[in-house]
């Protein structure tokens, strides 16, 4: 049994069996990781927080990486075939059965953004082109406030988050509101707001006083896509 590089994981080891072959765990999950997902849940108003995990599931692809959703859940609601993963005595990771494989082997890592660390996913598995797609990306937001935003994001955060296979990038500017795309090893919601509070929306809103709040498109609980909802207001 060995760990895997880099920071210590927990629940994360590679298992060689008796008959030489290699059994790659589901998921990992580094100390500082778990320390912020039980300070997370701590807060939670949701009954018997002590029973709630830590859910993990692929929601599509954007770019060249996978999109996901993490959220805190009670792990009684578990399916019969979906992954429960016993980190230690005080916390759980779910993984939905349909998402099992491509999560195999992948890391939940804090990352070391400006403004404070975030959650991410390090997966050392992509979607194939045919799941991925060809469509071209919209051009980026015009405009002096978007083209501040846009210098933010390439100059301190995506060079933080780079190296995790995590890209943020602005969708729209609405009066005092930054719309982001969190891609690859970034989560689209749920924990996601730990990301966005914790170093990108600080970062942002620091360099640029015009934008007061950051929204996070592919944020769940703001809807099914929250930025077209609001734009719709």
């Amino acid at each position: 049994m060995k760990h895997s590089e880099g920071p210590d994981v927990i629940g994360g080891f590679v298992n060689t069996l008796n008959d030489g072959s290699v059994e790659v765990p589901i998921i990992g999950i580094t100390g500082p990781a778990r320390d912020l997902v039980l300070n997370y849940r701590s807060k939670s108003d949701k009954p018997n927080p002590d029973r709630l995990g830590m859910w993990l599931e692929i929601t599509g692809v954007s770019g060249d990486g996978f999109s996901y959703d993490m959220y805190l859940k009670s792990v009684d609601e578990a399916a019969e075939d979906d992954a429960v993963i016993t980190i230690d005595d005080d916390l759980k990771i779910v993984v939905p059965a349909g998402s099992v494989d491509q999560i195999r082997g992948s890391t939940i890592d804090l990352s070391e953004a400006p403004g404070g660390g975030g959650l991410f996913v390090q997966n050392p598995q992509s979607p194939s082109p045919a799941v991925g797609g060809s469509a071209a990306s919209a051009p980026p937001p015009e405009g002096p406030v978007a083209e501040r935003v846009i210098e933010v994001l390439n100059r301190q955060i995506n060079p933080a988050i780079a190296s995790h296979g995590g890209h943020a990038e602005l969708v729209a500017i609405e009066e005092d509101v930054a719309y982001l795309r969190l891609a690859g090893g970034c989560q689209g919601c749920g924990m996601a707001s730990v990301t966005l509070s914790q170093g990108i929306e600080v970062a942002i809103r620091d360099n640029v006083p015009e934008v007061t709040k950051v929204v996070d498109v592919t944020d769940h609980a703001a809807g099914e896509n929250p930025y077209f909802e609001a734009s719709k207001k």
